[in-house]
């Protein structure tokens, strides 16, 4: 992946990739703004890689799935937005236009003509979340009693409550396995509610 070539970034992610050449400057510049891409399907990397070869700053947040298939089980990255990346412009300045025309892009979201600037925060805050290799650790917060379901590991798709949590980032929880429930304990990461749609 290409790193940020002249700018010392405070943090640096995988999954922020671009360069300071051309117009590509890190957003905290105060006239950048992070927007958010639609791709084609399945095309989110590849949109990226053409957008960063046109010197735009990109950030694509991922997050690591436990996949079955064929009688085999391993982990792979996944968007965290399936169809969707986010671009840093300063649309007064930068050509923005030829965003809509890069191999992978579908369109840049925009109101009417005007891209539409996703609000100060958001994309700072997945920034912050995001592991050294560039995985977004997104924490939900749990409560003893809570229903979850496995989203990482060998255990993937098994649902449980939620029986204990500590302070080292592990969560003791009850897996409806067989028609018992069988205490496992999890690492954090591993698990989301029930509900959530992961």
């Amino acid at each position: 992946m290409v790193y940020f070539e002249d700018v010392k970034p405070s943090r640096r992610s995988p999954a922020v990739v671009g360069t300071s050449k051309g117009g590509g400057t890190f957003p905290s510049d105060s006239n950048n703004k992070w927007f958010a891409v639609q791709t084609s399907p399945n095309r989110e990397k590849l949109a990226s890689f053409h957008l960063r070869n046109q010197a735009f700053l990109t950030f694509l947040p991922v997050r690591r799935v436990t996949r079955r298939h064929a009688r085999r089980i391993d982990t792979v990255l996944r968007p965290f937005f399936p169809g969707y990346l986010f671009i840093s412009l300063n649309i007064d300045v930068q050509r923005w236009r030829s965003v809509n025309g890069t191999v992978g892009v579908a369109r840049l979201i925009a109101h009417g003509e005007v891209p539409t600037a996703i609000p100060t925060g958001i994309i700072e805050a997945l920034l912050d979340s995001c592991g050294v290799d560039g995985t977004v650790r997104w924490r939900p917060d749990l409560c003893l009693g809570d229903s979850v379901k496995v989203i990482e590991g060998p255990l993937t798709g098994f649902v449980g409550q939620v029986e204990r949590l500590d302070d080292a980032g592990r969560v003791r929880v009850l897996l409806e396995v067989m028609g018992g429930r069988v205490p496992m304990l999890l690492s954090h990461d591993c698990v989301a509610r029930a509900n959530s749609g992961l």
